[in-house]
């Protein structure tokens, strides 16, 4: 069973104010997005961001957020897809229609310009994979930085395996003033490191796992105004519905659990991430207000 098999989770308690998913894939969910909106609403999390990987889902994500106030898009190629969108292939190998880096890069920033893309992401590098050579990895990472200062969009960033030279690429090309490292896998010195640079962290749902204890340190030590919160889904499904598909009101257990690791009232929490999430996206009211808030 995977991911996109498992059987739908829960929707859990909801919080106590509003809050949002930073990061999922609701193009890879089983059940319609209606439903995983729905029910995210239903748990407190009343926006969400969902993510590109190549040129077709990262179209599907930018019309996606053209049809649903609750919905922003982030958009570019996944560092483990960089060869394959070289080759004009999207991640599952089939032609996409856009031919060579030129090309597709092209696509990436025209889709970045879009007023409800609020992000160039997710972009980075993954050293877990050998799908794409690390050194093809740094161009596409260097490549999508210049984008999103071009369009004046956050950058969410992929990082696997990869801490040093995710943090040293950001620097030879001068990171954009909004940085959001995805799914934070280092522990608490990556988190000083990110946040003595002013990058924000976005936790998933695996640090409830219990094997998980360099993430919950790294929580520990984030400042709260540079955390934000996601699922990855349909990816990571926290505790107590590990094994079950994630889907954006998910966030809700993992918001609970850095609550916990942070001593802090889960209201609090929520509300600090709303707040990054509106400077990190832009304000969530403003539909036509693409970039950042004003």
């Amino acid at each position: 069973m995977t991911a996109r098999t498992a059987p739908w989770a829960p929707v859990p308690d909801p919080l106590p104010v509003p809050c949002f998913d930073a990061h999922t894939h609701l193009d890879m969910l089983t059940e319609p997005v209606e439903r995983a909106l729905a029910e995210a609403s239903q748990a407190g999390i009343t926006r969400v961001v969902t993510v590109g990987v190549d040129v077709p889902t990262s179209r599907w994500a930018a019309d996606c957020a053209a049809a649903h106030g609750n919905v922003y898009a982030a958009v570019a190629i996944h560092p483990n897809d960089t060869a394959r969108a070289r080759d004009g292939l999207d991640s599952e190998g089939r032609p996409t229609g856009f031919a060579g880096t030129d090309e597709v890069l092209a696509e990436i920033a025209r889709l970045a310009a879009l007023p409800r893309v609020r992000a160039v992401g997710e972009t980075g590098l993954d050293y877990y994979r050998d799908t794409a050579p690390p050194r093809l990895q740094r161009e596409w990472f260097a490549a999508h930085i210049e984008i999103a200062k071009a369009t004046g969009k956050a950058l969410m960033i992929h990082d696997r395996e990869a801490h040093d030279d995710v943090l040293a690429v950001l620097e030879e090309q001068g990171p954009p003033e909004r940085v959001i490292f995805h799914c934070f896998s280092g522990g608490a010195d990556l988190a000083k490191r990110c946040a003595d640079a002013g990058y924000v962290m976005s936790f998933a749902g695996n640090l409830t796992f219990p094997s998980a204890v360099n993430l919950r340190e790294a929580a520990e030590v984030a400042p709260a105004d540079l955390i934000l919160v996601e699922t990855d889904a349909p990816y990571l499904t926290p505790v107590p519905n590990r094994g079950r598909q994630n889907a954006p009101a998910q966030v809700a257990h993992t918001l609970r659990a850095v609550a916990q690791v942070k001593r802090m009232d889960v209201a609090d929490l929520a509300a600090a991430v709303a707040a990054t999430g509106e400077r990190v996206f832009g304000r969530w009211d403003d539909d036509q207000a693409g970039g950042p808030p004003r």
